[in-house]
């Protein structure tokens, strides 16, 4: 079999230090195992062209992102938008092989060529993504630019029935885009740095929530944490990501048993999740996959988390779920003093085994295409 495939990202995807870009990068890397010729195409957009990529492609070609006001002011969706390229489309157009668009970012591809074999891998409904993300922002004006380009991407959506076929991170995900007409929806959960789990049996000292702390989101959850769960106990919370601001740092400060650690370098992230006794999460995207869930569950010891962080996903099977404070503190009480067991390291090896394995989910890709 020729294993030939074109790959259009929407940003360079190396490092691979923020979730889409994670996905993209894990998966190069297992196609490549797999014998599978990538052309990549990437977008740039705040991060350089990287030759490390090299490793995993037989060709990287780079396009510039055009981040115009006009294009903001588009009727099409800025992530969309921003990414229309005459020069990628006559790249893509010199031979037949089938092309893999990352993202409804990428989309612009299906207006342009409809003779091809053209599968899109879905990160997200992200009408829904943008929605919430609007929800949680603080900033007047970035809210209403969160909403305006919700509405677009709910209009654009229909474009990617187009598609010879469309691979959803969640089962939700999958039903979602089977509901507005897509006819090949297979689930192909994220790709992702683990290829064992490595948690460690025992009881440690603390429960540890981790994000990039720069996002609205992760602030909000941040918040939501120390506010409704950890001011009324007196477990202690280590709480570690990137560039927190300022109010963030003040409300940490005020709380004697919640303590911060910014900016940390990746062994120290990862010391912290798998000494952790609890890795707490929330979140109110039911969409997607929440990749540093999926690495909490490889590394560190119990994850308590709402039920939005495994909508769509088996992961509840291997999580403790609550969603109101009073359920969630009740949860932190019970697993702060109970050791975590071979038992259940071996229940999450068995799951995250089958489903969510990079090599597997590879072939499951080669397969389709």
């Amino acid at each position: 079999m020729n294993k030939k495939l074109h790959i259009v990202s929407f940003n360079v995807p190396y490092p691979a230090d923020y979730g889409g870009v994670i996905d993209v990068y894990y998966r190069l890397q297992a196609l490549a195992e797999e014998g599978v010729s990538i052309h990549l195409h990437a977008f740039t957009y705040g991060r350089p062209e990287a030759p490390e990529l090299l490793q995993f492609c037989d060709k990287v070609d780079y396009y510039r992102r055009k981040t115009t006001l006009f294009k903001l002011c588009s009727n099409r969706p800025y992530i969309v938008a921003s990414r229309d390229n005459k020069e990628l489309i006559r790249n893509l157009s010199r031979d037949n092989d089938p092309i893999l668009l990352e993202g409804l970012h990428c989309c612009s591809v299906l207006e342009s060529m409809n003779d091809r074999r053209i599968f899109i891998r879905a990160h997200n409904v992200e009408h829904d993504y943008y929605e919430r993300l609007a929800q949680a922002e603080q900033n007047q004006l970035k809210r209403c630019y969160l909403r305006s380009d919700a509405r677009k991407l709910k209009r654009y959506e229909p474009w990617m029935t187009k598609a010879s076929g469309v691979f959803a991170v969640t089962a939700s995900d999958a039903a979602h885009f089977r509901s507005i007409g897509c006819q090949n929806v297979w689930l192909m959960p994220s790709s992702h740095i683990n290829n064992e789990v490595v948690s460690q049996a025992g009881i440690g000292q603390y429960a540890f929530y981790h994000a990039d702390l720069s996002v609205a989101e992760n602030i909000h959850a941040a918040y939501y944490l120390i506010k409704n769960i950890f001011q009324r106990s007196c477990h202690k919370l280590v709480v570690a990501g990137r560039n927190p601001d300022k109010k963030l740092k003040e409300l940490i400060a005020s709380h004697e048993n919640v303590s911060l650690v910014e900016n940390p370098d990746d062994n120290t992230m990862s010391r912290l999740m798998t000494e952790a006794q609890v890795n707490i999460m929330v979140t109110e995207q039911p969409t997607g996959l929440k990749l540093k869930l999926l690495n909490a569950l490889y590394a560190g010891r119990h994850c308590l988390v709402n039920s939005k962080m495994t909508a769509g996903t088996e992961l509840d099977k291997v999580c403790t779920v609550a969603d109101s404070p009073e359920e969630m503190i009740q949860a932190l009480d019970q697993l702060m003093q109970q050791p975590f067991t071979q038992q259940d390291i071996d229940k999450r090896r068995h799951l995250l085994g089958d489903l969510y394995s990079n090599k597997a989910n590879a072939r499951i890709l080669i397969d389709k295409l």
